[in-house]
């Protein structure tokens, strides 16, 4: 799976069908008799952003989206019931939000009430307008309003391109490899005359309550707040910046770039893993470094200062579910030129170690605890955030099959006012997804930055050194 702008993506002409998700009523989760259950901090946060910025007429549109290849001829029927197989075994597929006093809340649909209605779009007849097409549909999907998801097809006589899009109100990084796997493996029993076979599922519902359950006492003075207290001061916010010149003005959103560049190839990979494993360390440990490193090369600290995201999942059920399992945490550590590639790995390793033993604080109660005002005034991030992902799709549900379906995953943001990039790796190498503001100056910033990430990253593979 490599994760590209959607509009940089070839897809075929054919007859683009949508399955629409319908429902007649609201009841409570399984095991909750209630309806308004609890949501995550994260969600809470995002759908009161929504709210806020709609009032405010001041929406920055953003989805995550996914598409894939079926062989054909592809039997609509089987697809369609492999659609709702998949809607229905995902609780937070089925929750609707609102906030009308108080926290954000969700009702959620049982399975049984949901269904599918078929909307036949027609066909169209170039790769440009199924692209267009597929950007302005998934634009559509809108945090304050159900479904938050949208799905379909385009289907030709020999093949299909399956895709989806959801807000992030109910999807991360990881859930769309899940999708994927998720509705290919069911079309394909279901094609074949099968009930699917899947792994079970967790509820997110019990994710979200178990989350408010351990924080509910969590205050500004609590203990498990010190890793961020120390981090914060480090530098001069709660929100790490990022140390280059975009040449944003303070306050303003820019239209967004986004891009998608191979850093390296599959064997570089392999044997950079293997650098990283011969000093004591994991290839993310040795992806922060080059970054950290690359960073002060083009003019940062001696110190790198970021967040990032860490998976809640888990290797329970939650690794097969659909939803927004992502804490965000501080990580700060030395990355000064005196510095060879062993000591730099040791830093890394030793904040890691430290971070994760306070990763069960969630990243928004923190920001409102620690950074109230910030976080009452502020819609989005305050400027650029120095902010590091790493994810290895081939360790997710359904890898093996992902070179064949040409699986993809798309994150479109319309308006930014910083600089995040997502380092993945597939079966074919390394690469880097960059979304950033669309000035001439963060152009020339973060095509330098990565040019020298990719040096840094070839040196580290070729003789173990910066």
């Amino acid at each position: 799976m490599i994760q590209v702008s959607v509009e940089d993506v070839e897809i075929a002409p054919g007859h683009v069908f949508e399955w629409a998700v319908v429902s007649s009523k609201m009841v409570g989760s399984a095991g909750s008799p209630q309806p308004g259950a609890a949501t995550t901090y994260n969600q809470a946060k995002h759908f009161a952003v929504a709210q806020d910025a709609h009032r405010a007429n001041d929406t920055v549109c953003a989805y995550v989206a996914g598409t894939f290849d079926l062989p054909g001829p592809v039997d609509r029927d089987a697809l369609g019931s492999a659609m709702l197989h998949f809607v229905r075994r995902h609780e937070v597929l089925r929750c609707s939000f609102q906030q009308l006093v108080g926290e954000v809340s969700c009702d959620v649909l049982g399975p049984d009430d949901v269904e599918l209605k078929e909307h036949d779009m027609g066909f169209v007849g170039s790769a440009e307008g199924v692209r267009e097409h597929l950007h302005r549909t998934f634009q559509e999907v809108d945090p304050l309003s159900w479904p938050l998801i949208r799905m379909g097809a385009v289907v030709r006589d020999d093949s299909a391109t399956v895709w989806f899009a959801c807000d992030h109100l109910v999807t991360d990084g990881l859930s769309t490899p899940i999708a994927v796997h998720d509705i290919a493996a069911a079309y394909e029993a279901f094609a074949n005359g099968r009930t699917p076979d899947l792994p079970e599922t967790g509820s997110y519902v019990d994710f979200s309550r178990e989350q408010r359950r351990r924080n509910l006492s969590l205050d500004a003075d609590d203990a498990r707040l010190d890793h961020w207290k120390t981090f914060m001061a480090g530098g001069d916010s709660f929100f790490p910046r990022f140390p280059l010149d975009l040449g944003a003005e303070p306050g303003r959103m820019y239209p967004a770039v986004n891009e998608t560049d191979k850093l390296l190839a599959a064997d570089e990979i392999e044997k950079l893993e293997a650098t990283c494993r011969a000093v004591g360390g994991r290839l993310f440990m040795g992806l922060l470094a080059a970054v950290g490193v690359s960073l002060r090369k083009e003019g940062g600290p001696d110190v790198y200062r970021g967040i990032m995201p860490v998976s809640e999942r888990g290797r329970g059920p939650y690794a097969h579910t659909m939803g927004w399992f992502i804490n965000t945490m501080p990580i700060a550590f030395s990355v000064a030129e005196d510095q060879d590639f062993a000591a730099v790995m040791a830093n890394v390793r030793a904040a890691s170690a430290e971070m994760r033993q306070h990763a069960d604080v969630p990243f928004v109660k923190a920001w409102q605890l620690l950074a109230p005002v910030e976080y009452t005034k502020i819609r989005y991030w305050p400027y650029a955030v120095n902010f590091f992902s790493y994810l290895d799709f081939r360790r997710s549900p359904g890898a093996r099959h992902h070179v064949p379906r040409q699986a993809r995953k798309h994150v479109w943001l319309s308006r930014t006012n910083g600089f995040c990039f997502w380092l993945h790796r597939t079966d074919t190498g390394l690469y880097m997804n960059s979304i950033y503001v669309g000035t001439p100056e963060a152009r020339r910033t973060v095509s330098g930055l990565r040019r020298t990430l990719t040096r840094t990253l070839e040196d580290m593979t070729g003789s173990g050194e910066f």
